[in-house]
């Protein structure tokens, strides 16, 4: 297979054609804000990931439907942690930790990795796929050592992709912690229907209000109708109610099914889809928000727990303990299916 590794001085303000045969094109320039990106382009549309900033996919758009969240950054910008970059389609939640930090937590909003600089990054091209892979290794004296190799691959004539991730513990002899969420933020399609291969009671409404949400008496009111009718939420249609988020959690969604698939059904024959092996990730969350400034509907975010937190992993037993050099790897298929 061959490779090509990216430098960063094949990036610039100025787009520049760094790839381009029958299938792909490849473009690499450089936001404003200094975050260079990578736009890896097929017959049906196309990602721009950042390469060195988390290999966060900044953007997805095929058949001229653009699959992520309404937010309010026209660009990446730089900043220690994800809430300085809310507008991008997929970021890598964790790794010692993440999601939303509970009382008993002490780290920052989705974990130390979001935003973390990339070590390397290079491309490998295959016969009807281009994948870009990034590294980084995570080091602190006292601390835990890891190295996290997240990759995103694109095929030909096809509007779904695989985002996959490989963490190794380089420590050599103790443990870590391991919580990973595949965070989408995917589009709010108004009157959108979504279906799984898994029934609803295996979703339940979150039980607890983390610190970044502010109940209003209407919300308390609506989600308290939630609980009681043990209803999971699978129609776009009651957007007034979706401020503050509302927020479902599976149970382990290995006990129904081996690949868990999500749809959502846009209309003309198209769907969000997202699937994923229920041994790598057990756990399923629903987030839905709709306000004038962030519209998102992220299905299904898989997870090896719930987004609540470190020290409810713990309590839950979903924290995973990485040994001594054990290695770990995820793989999410997602996209436009048509």
């Amino acid at each position: 297979m061959k490779s090509l590794n990216l430098s960063h001085a094949m990036f610039n303000q100025a787009p520049f054609d760094l790839f381009k045969d029958d299938n792909f094109s490849i473009k690499t320039f450089v936001y404003p804000s200094g975050i260079e990106a990578l736009k890896l382009t097929n017959s049906r549309g196309a990602l721009t990931v950042l390469p060195f900033h988390g290999l966060i996919i900044w953007d997805a758009i095929f058949d001229n439907i653009s699959l992520k969240m309404k937010d309010m950054f026209t660009q990446p910008l730089p900043g220690p942690g994800i809430a300085d970059t809310y507008g991008c389609f997929q970021f890598t939640s964790g790794l010692l930790a993440n999601g939303t930090p509970g009382p008993d937590d002490n780290y920052q909003l989705h974990g130390e990795f979001p935003t973390s600089e990339m070590d390397e990054s290079h491309l490998t091209f295959g016969e009807d796929t281009i994948t870009i892979h990034s590294s980084y290794e995570y080091v602190k004296g006292f601390g835990d050592h890891y190295l996290s190799e997240p990759a995103v691959t694109i095929h030909k004539d096809s509007g779904l992709f695989d985002i996959q991730l490989k963490v190794t513990n380089l420590s050599n002899y103790q443990p870590m912690p391991l919580q990973y969420l595949c965070h989408m933020n995917y589009a709010y399609v108004a009157n959108a229907e979504m279906s799984s291969n898994v029934p609803d009671d295996a979703f339940q409404l979150r039980q607890t209000i983390p610190a970044h949400v502010h109940p209003t008496p209407e919300w308390t009111a609506y989600n308290d109708q939630l609980k009681a009718s043990g209803k999971l939420i699978n129609k776009l249609d009651d957007p007034e109610h979706y401020d503050p988020e509302i927020v479902f959690f599976s149970s382990d969604l290995s006990k129904y099914v081996d690949e868990a698939e999500f749809r959502v059904n846009i209309g003309k024959g198209k769907n969000f889809l997202t699937k994923f092996s229920t041994k790598q990730f057990p756990i399923g969350t629903r987030w839905i928000l709709y306000n004038p400034d962030q519209q998102v509907n992220a299905f299904v975010i898989p997870g090896t727990s719930t987004p609540e937190g470190l020290a409810a992993a713990k309590k839950a037993g979903t924290l995973i303990m990485l040994k001594a050099h054990e290695s770990r790897e995820f793989k999410v298929t997602t996209g436009l299916e048509k």
